[in-house]
């Protein structure tokens, strides 16, 4: 029979070594510091929905403190970031074989890697022979030394294990039959990087669990997450397996029950903060940076997200502290952008949001027949001429003046929208038009509320269903609307910040020069504007530009402190100002526009490549 060394005494090993011992099977469970201390003096309290047990597993300090023999197995259940010292110092331990004779651990045992991420199998192959990867679900709760909590009943948790890179063999199917004795749900895999690959989407999410209180933000922001983790795996050639999806398991057997007296706690890298111990986002978040730039590419919101939690350890900030506003300082793009792959997730979830179909091009009035012939399943048709703009006999107040704040209240209500549901809007122009939808509804004072980021055409990339006809007929929502929620600028307002701030210009380059106006009374541009098209804050996909690139655009324009932004009519504007909101810079809308500016004898008028002056 093989003796287990379980290395690293966490919430995972120490239920792991719990079991085997109770089944009878040889385990050595090496802690540490006060844990370890506790372990020895009054055995392991290992508390279960049938009550609290003591376990006398027998403990160690290290490597100095086990006689390694064949037939040993090693486990290693430490973090991530404790992996490859514990790897190095284990791997030339002596092992007494069956002559009397010693060999090196790392020719003669086995290894099975229990962590999170993608790094520790490589880092093991380096000098083990033989590597098992795993992939565990586990509730089990260690804040206290000397004790964990494990929740699951009647499977303490569930195991996928396979040889790593791949395959199995015979000795791997033992440890199998052993976990499975240790009541743990297990399955041998030949793929064991696809299922790490899918257990890091399902946990990148951790550090926000271990920041922020609960709510809708913090679940879309998880969401992103694995959105972004997903693109990036895409990029390096992985393909990340659906665990619940693939897996042949009874996971009906895997429960949580709730334990009286013993709140639920977070997740690992919550425990690790609640304990004070480091994190392990260097190797979830920064698992997906690395990827990303090793491939060419960037991960931001991975990376910023990163950055946080090593913030919060310097601050010793208390877990689950932190409130939306400070996510949104994090990740600002929350505020503007969904993915599709986030926005399919959130549309099968409880609160899935309101969809709004806001097709409208310059010169092509057949929005609602564009609708017809494809949509996203469940948008609601949005006129942009007679929904988001009012219709007043001055020309010096716009193509697209703001429509009063009733009038949108009812084409909102009409629409379906209530409160607390949110809002995505898109288009097929890249969220040129659903800008204004994203700007108008934030005006009159909806906070949850986004840009389809790509809108159809990356819905439908993704091999994602598109509906026909004219779409639902929503039952009328509630919501109550009140204005000014967003800045805004008039003429006086947009002719002053060109001199004091930063006023810019959406338009296409050659009418902001006024070599060419197809619409509008007047060429040439306001007085002191700096040109800034508004096409140029797409990539060549008909997303937005990656948040660096955008962050490096609008410095070069010096949109800093004080910003304005018109265009045409106010409507590739408000894309503009979107843009801005996702790297964290506030704008206001010169609602008016050129098509109000030029409209009006008596306001100056520059033209050719330079701002000019008033």
């Amino acid at each position: 029979m093989s003796r287990y060394v379980v290395i690293g005494a966490g919430a995972v090993g120490a239920t792991l070594a719990a079991e085997l011992h109770t089944a009878g099977i040889p385990v050595v469970l090496v802690a540490r510091g006060a844990h370890l201390a506790e372990l020895r003096w009054s055995g392991l309290h290992y508390v279960r929905p049938d009550g609290e047990h003591v376990v006398a597993v027998p403990v160690a300090a290290g490597p100095d403190d086990v006689e390694l023999r064949a037939g040993d197995v090693l486990v290693l259940a430490t973090k991530a970031q404790d992996a490859e010292a514990a790897i190095a110092e284990w791997a030339w331990q002596p092992v007494k074989d069956a002559d009397g004779g010693t060999v090196a651990a790392a020719d003669a045992l086995p290894i099975v890697l229990l962590q999170n991420g993608l790094d520790t199998e490589r880092v093991a192959l380096r000098r083990f022979a033989t590597v098992y990867g795993a992939v565990i679900w586990s509730p089990t709760v260690y804040v206290t030394a000397g004790e964990v909590v494990s929740p699951a009943d009647p499977a303490v948790g569930v195991i996928w294990v396979g040889r790593y890179p791949s395959g199995r063999d015979a000795r791997l199917e033992e440890v199998a039959a052993d976990l499975r004795a240790a009541r743990h749900l297990v399955e041998v895999v030949d793929d064991v990087p696809r299922w790490r690959a899918g257990k890091l989407l399902q946990v990148i999410g951790n550090a926000l669990d271990a920041l922020y209180e609960p709510g809708p933000l913090r679940g879309r922001a998880a969401a992103a997450l694995r959105a972004e983790a997903r693109q990036v795996l895409r990029l390096a050639g992985e393909s990340p397996a659906d665990l619940r999806a693939e897996t042949t398991l009874d996971l009906e057997r895997f429960a949580v029950r709730p334990i009286p007296g013993r709140p639920t706690a977070g997740r690992s890298t919550w425990q690790s903060l609640a304990r004070g111990a480091s994190p392990e986002s260097d190797f979830l978040n920064g698992e997906i940076t690395l990827l990303a730039r090793l491939h060419g590419s960037e991960a931001p919101r991975n990376a910023a997200v990163l950055a946080r939690v090593h913030q919060a350890v310097r601050e010793a900030t208390p877990v689950g502290s932190l409130d939306d506003a400070d996510l949104l300082r994090v990740l600002p793009d929350l505020a503007v952008l969904v993915d599709p792959d986030s926005l399919a997730e959130e549309l099968a979830g409880a609160n899935p949001p309101m969809l709004l179909d806001v097709r409208w091009a310059l010169g092509d009035p057949h929005g609602r027949e564009h609708h017809r012939e494809g949509h996203v399943p469940g948008a609601v048709y949005v006129d942009l001429d007679t929904e988001l703009a009012a219709h007043p006999a001055d020309p010096t107040q716009g193509r697209h003046p703001l429509p009063d704040v009733e009038d949108l209240q009812a084409a909102a209500r009409r629409w379906g929208i209530s409160a607390g549901r949110p809002v995505v809007v898109y288009d097929a122009t890249g969220g040129l038009a659903a800008a204004r939808a994203w700007w108008l509804l934030r005006w009159a004072g909806l906070t949850d509320v986004r840009l389809l980021d790509g809108g159809l055409a990356a819905w439908t990339a993704g091999g994602r269903p598109v509906e026909t006809g004219p779409g639902p007929d929503p039952e009328p929502g509630d919501v109550e609307l009140t204005g000014g929620h967003m800045p805004v600028l008039d003429a006086d307002g947009a002719a002053a910040l060109a001199r004091t701030g930063v006023l810019l210009d959406a338009r296409a380059t050659e009418r902001y020069r006024g070599e060419v106006e197809p619409i509008d009374p007047r060429a040439g541009h306001i007085p002191g504007a700096v040109s800034a098209p508004t096409g140029d804050n797409l990539a060549s996909d008909g997303r937005f530009r990656r948040a660096d690139e955008l962050r490096a655009r609008f410095a070069e324009l010096g949109a800093a402190g004080k910003v304005g932004v018109y265009c045409g009519s106010g409507v590739s504007a408000a894309h503009q100002i979107a843009a801005l909101t996702a790297i964290g810079v506030d704008a206001a809308l010169y609602s008016g526009s050129w098509s109000a500016w030029s409209s009006d004898p008596d306001r100056p008028v520059a033209t050719g490549p330079e701002p000019g002056s008033s």
